[in-house]
C-alpha cells in the first residue's frame, strides 16, 4: 500500500475532465484523451471516479474483475502499453448492479484508487468525473492536493452552456487551471460524403470561453464513428485514427500537451 501522498510524487500532471450535465461525452472524452496522449508515447494513467455511472471499461472495452480487500495493493488493468486504467466498474462483477453509496463511502473508495493503486510513475492522469460538481469532484480535489488543470466538456445547447458556468466558476473558485473548453457534438458528419453539418448551432462553448477569458480546445463533431466505437469498446483514436473527430481530437491533445508540459 502506497502510504501518505507519495503516491503523488510519481505522478507528473493531473487533469480533471468535468462536465456541468451528463450526455455531454465526457467519458468519450476522457477515454481519447488518454489514449491520444498514450499514442505519443506518455505515460497514462485514467481514473475513473463516477461511480453511479462507470462507462470507461466499457469504452475501453476492458472486461476485468477485481477485488477490493483491505490493505492490499491494487493493480491498475493495462488497456495499452502506455495507459493504466482504474474503476469502480471493475469491482461490481456486473454491469447492471447499482452503486447505492453516499458521500462519505465514495470519498473513501476515491481515495482508495489513489493511494492503494499501484500507478507506478505517470506523466497524466486522467480523471473521468461525473457531471456536476457534488461529492465525488469535491473528494479528487482535496486528495489529489494539486489539480494541475480542467477540460470542461460542453455540447451546443443553451441550457448545457448555462450548466457549463457552473463548472467554470467551480474552478474559478477552488483555483483550479482551466486548460480549456471543448464543445462536443458540434455538427455532425455525413457518413456518406463526410462532409461536417450543423444541424444544430455551434460556436456557444466557444463564447463561453471568450467570455471567461479561458482558452477554447476546440469543436468536436457527431460522427456515426463514434457510437459505434463507444459501444463496441474501441476507442475513436485507434480505430478510426482518420475520422474527423479523431482529428480533432488530435489537435486539441497537442493543445494541452502545449499547455502543461511534463
Amino acid at each position: 500500500m502506497i502510504e501518505g501522498n507519495s503516491f503523488q510524487s510519481k505522478i507528473k500532471k493531473k487533469i480533471i475532465v468535468l462536465s456541468g450535465k451528463g450526455g455531454v461525452g465526457k467519458s468519450t472524452v476522457s477515454t481519447n484523451l488518454a489514449v491520444g496522449l498514450s499514442q505519443k508515447g506518455f505515460q497514462v494513467g485514467l481514473l475513473d471516479i463516477d461511480i453511479h455511472g462507470p462507462n470507461i471499461p466499457n469504452m475501453l472495452g476492458i472486461q476485468s474483475f477485481l477485488s477490493l480487500a483491505n490493505n492490499q495493493e491494487i493493480s491498475p488493468i493495462v488497456a495499452l502499453d502506455n495507459l493504466k486504467v482504474m474503476s469502480i466498474g471493475f469491482f461490481t462483477g456486473e454491469v447492471d448492479i447499482p452503486i447505492i453509496w453516499r458521500g462519505p463511502l465514495k470519498h473513501k473508495i476515491i481515495e482508495k484508487f489513489l493511494k492503494d493503486v499501484d500507478w507506478g510513475e505517470l506523466d497524466y492522469l486522467i480523471v473521468d468525473s461525473p457531471p456536476g460538481t457534488g461529492d465525488e469532484i469535491i473528494s479528487i480535489v482535496q486528495l489529489l492536493n494539486k489539480v494541475d488543470g480542467a477540460v470542461i466538456v460542453a455540447t451546443p445547447q443553451n441550457v448545457a452552456l448555462a450548466d457549463v458556468r457552473r463548472s467554470v466558476r467551480f474552478c474559478l473558485e477552488l483555483k483550479i487551471p482551466i486548460l480549456g473548453i471543448i464543445e462536443n457534438m458540434s455538427g455532425f458528419v455525413c457518413p456518406r460524403c463526410g462532409e461536417v453539418v450543423e444541424i444544430f448551432k455551434t460556436g456557444g462553448a466557444e463564447k463561453l470561453a471568450q467570455e471567461y477569458k479561458v482558452p477554447f480546445l476546440g469543436k468536436i463533431p457527431m460522427d456515426p464513428k463514434i457510437v459505434s466505437s463507444g459501444d463496441d469498446g474501441k476507442p475513436i483514436m485507434i480505430y478510426y485514427p482518420d475520422s474527423a473527430p479523431a482529428k480533432a481530437f488530435s489537435e486539441i491533445i497537442s493543445k494541452i500537451v502545449e499547455s502543461i508540459k511534463v
